[in-house]
C-alpha cells in the first residue's frame, strides 16, 4: 500500500514522463504474472526480483528504466487483479504455443532464482500453464530443464 502511494507521488512529481504499457500489452501481462509469482509465497527475495528484471529486459529488449517502469506497472496491476485469467487471456490472444511455453519457462526461471520452489509457486505455475493451454508434460519438462540449469554449470540437454 505504501509502495503504491510512493509510486503515485513519484509519478505525479516527476519531470520525466513515465512510459505506460497498455493493458493488452503481452509484456505487461507477463510481468504481472511474474510479479504475482514471486510474491505468492509471501516473501519477495532479491534474487527473484533480479531474475524477473533480467528476464523481462532480455526477452523484450528493454532498458533498465523501461524494465523498472514495466515492473512497477505490473505490481499495480497485480494488486488490483482478482484472478490470473485477465493476464493469461491477453497472452492466449497474443502468443502462439511456443510463446506461451516461453512464458512458463520464464516463470520457472523466477521460481528457481532463489534455488528452491515453494508449493505456492509450483501451484501458481501449474494454474497459469492450464490457463495458457500448456500440457502437463510440457510444464514438467520446462520445470526440469530450468531446475537442472540452476543446479549445475552445464546446460540442460534433451534426449532425442
Amino acid at each position: 500500500m505504501l509502495k503504491a502511494i510512493r509510486d503515485l507521488i513519484t509519478e505525479l512529481t516527476s519531470d520525466v514522463p513515465q512510459r505506460q504499457f497498455e493493458a493488452n500489452d503481452e509484456r505487461l501481462a507477463v510481468a504481472a504474472l511474474l510479479v504475482h509469482l514471486i510474491s505468492v509465497d509471501g516473501v519477495v527475495k532479491p534474487a527473484e526480483r533480479a531474475a524477473i528484471e533480467r528476464t523481462l529486459a532480455g526477452q523484450y529488449g528493454l532498458s533498465a528504466e523501461d524494465t523498472a517502469q514495466l515492473i512497477a506497472q505490473a505490481d499495480r496491476m497485480d494488486e488490483e487483479a482478482v484472478d490470473l485469467y485477465g493476464f493469461t487471456s491477453v497472452l492466449k490472444r497474443a502468443l502462439d504455443e511456443d510463446g506461451r511455453r516461453r512464458v512458463i519457462e520464464m516463470m520457472w526461471e523466477a521460481v528457481f532464482a532463489d534455488g528452491a520452489a515453494s508449493e505456492f509457486e509450483e501451484n501458481t505455475v501449474w494454474r497459469v500453464a492450464e490457463l495458457l493451454g500448456i500440457s502437463s508434460r510440457d510444464r514438467i519438462t520446462l520445470r526440469q530443464r530450468v531446475a537442472h540449469g540452476h543446479t549445475t554449470d552445464k546446460p540442460a540437454t534433451e534426449a532425442g
